[in-house]
C-alpha cells in the first residue's frame, strides 16, 4: 500500500460504518470491531493527547487524495496515448495486410490468367511453328525430286527426240543420194521409220505423219522419183515437228526450272522467317519463364509479409489487451485509494469523531 494511514483508514472504513450521532459507547463498540478503525482512534488519541490536533492528519490526507488523483490522471494520459498509438499501429498494420492481401491476389491472377495461358499460347505457337518448317522441308524436298524427275524426263525426251532427227536427216541424206535405189538404201530408211515409229507411237501428233512415211516406204515407190519426192517432203515436215518439239520441250524446260527457282526462293523465305519467329517466340517463352518465376517469388513474399505482419498485429492486440487489463486494474485500485482517503478524511472531520476522541484521552 502507499501509506500504512490510508491502508488503515481503507479497512477501518470498510468495517465499521461509525455514526457519530449514536451513543459513545456503542460507537466504542463498533471501533473495536476494526484493529484499523482502532488505530485511527489511536492515533487520534496521541495527537490530541500530545497537545496536537487532527488539522495536521487531515492536511495529509488532503495531499496524498490530491497526489493520488494526480497520479490517476497521469495514468488516464498515459493510457489514451498509448491507445492513440495502439490504434495507429492497428491501423497501419491492417492497412499492410490489406496491402499484402491485394498484391498477393493480383500475383496469383496474374500467374493464373496471364502468364501460364500466355505461356501456353507461346508453346502452342512454337509447335505450329515446327510443324509449319517441317511442312516446308517435305514440300521442299518433294518439290526438289519432282523437278528432279522432271528434268530427267526432259533429258530422256530430248534424247529421244535428238535421236529421231538424227533418224530424219539419215534417211533425207539416203533420199536425197538415190539415183538407182538399191536393197540396202530403202532397207536402212525403213529401219530409221521403224525406230521413229517405236519411238513417238504414242506422240498423236506424229502418228498420222509417221503412218504417211510408212505406207510412201516402199520398194516399189523408191523406184518412182514422185514417190520419193513426196517422201522426202513428208521427212523434212516431219523434222521441223521435231525440230519444234525440241524447242517446245527446251522451252517448257526452262519455264519449269524458273518456276522451280521461284518455289525453291519462296519456300527458302517461308523457312527463314519461320526460323526468325522461332527465335522470337524462344525468347518470349523465356521472357515469360522468367516473368513467371519472379511473380511467384514475389507472391512468396509477401505471403511471408502477410504472415509477420499478422503476427505483429496478434502481438500488438495481446500487448494492448495485456495493458488494458494492468490499467484497470491500477484505475480500479487508485478510485478505491481515493475513495478511502475520502471517506477516511469525512470521518475525521466530524465534531463527534474528535470529542470522542477527547473524551478518550481525559481531555
Amino acid at each position: 500500500m502507499r501509506t500504512g494511514i490510508l491502508i488503515c483508514l481503507v479497512l477501518g472504513l470498510l468495517s465499521v460504518e461509525m455514526n457519530m450521532e449514536r451513543h459513545q459507547e456503542e460507537v466504542m463498540n463498533k471501533l473495536k470491531e476494526s484493529k484499523w478503525a482502532s488505530f485511527i482512534v489511536e492515533f487520534a488519541e496521541v495527537e490530541l493527547g500530545s497537545g496536537g490536533a487532527l488539522t495536521e492528519l487531515v492536511e495529509a490526507i488532503n495531499q496524498l487524495i490530491d497526489q493520488l488523483e494526480e497520479e490517476l490522471d497521469d495514468i488516464h494520459d498515459a493510457y489514451s496515448r498509448r491507445t492513440d498509438e495502439h490504434n495507429r499501429d492497428v491501423t497501419r498494420y491492417e492497412q499492410e495486410i490489406q496491402d499484402a492481401d491485394r498484391d498477393i491476389f493480383n500475383g496469383e491472377d496474374f500467374i493464373d490468367n496471364v502468364l501460364i495461358p500466355q505461356k501456353q499460347r507461346f508453346l502452342d505457337a512454337l509447335a505450329q511453328l515446327k510443324t509449319n518448317i517441317e511442312e516446308n522441308r517435305r514440300i521442299l524436298d518433294q518439290e526438289t525430286i519432282n523437278r528432279k524427275k522432271q528434268h530427267e524426263q526432259f533429258l530422256s525426251n530430248i534424247a529421244e527426240i535428238n535421236e529421231a532427227i538424227g533418224a530424219v536427216d539419215e534417211s533425207l541424206g539416203l533420199l536425197s543420194q538415190i539415183t538407182n535405189p538399191s536393197l540396202v538404201q530403202f532397207k536402212r530408211v525403213q529401219t530409221n521409220l521403224g525406230r521413229i515409229q517405236t519411238t513417238f507411237q504414242n506422240h498423236s501428233s506424229f502418228a498420222p505423219i509417221i503412218r504417211a512415211l510408212l505406207e510412201l516406204a516402199t520398194e516399189q515407190n523408191f523406184a518412182d522419183q514422185g514417190s520419193l519426192q513426196q517422201l522426202v517432203k513428208i521427212f523434212n515436215e516431219l523434222r521441223v515437228q521435231f525440230v519444234d518439239t525440241l524447242n517446245q520441250e527446251t522451252a517448257d524446260e526452262s519455264a519449269a526450272e524458273s518456276k522451280f527457282t521461284s518455289r525453291v526462293a519462296q519456300l527458302e523465305k517461308e523457312f527463314a522467317e519461320f526460323q526468325r519467329a522461332v527465335l522470337i517466340k524462344n525468347s518470349e517463352i523465356a521472357a515469360n519463364e522468367q516473368k513467371l518465376g519472379e511473380t511467384i517469388v514475389y507472391v512468396g513474399q509477401r505471403k511471408d509479409d502477410r504472415a509477420t505482419l499478422q503476427a505483429q498485429l496478434q502481438a500488438e492486440n495481446d500487448n494492448y489487451a495485456a495493458e488494458t487489463d494492468l490499467y484497470n486494474r491500477t484505475v480500479a485500485e487508485y478510485n478505491k485509494e481515493i475513495e478511502i482517503s475520502k471517506q477516511a478524511l469525512a470521518l475525521l472531520t466530524q465534531p463527534s469523531f474528535e470529542q470522542y476522541v477527547k473524551s478518550k484521552v481525559g481531555i
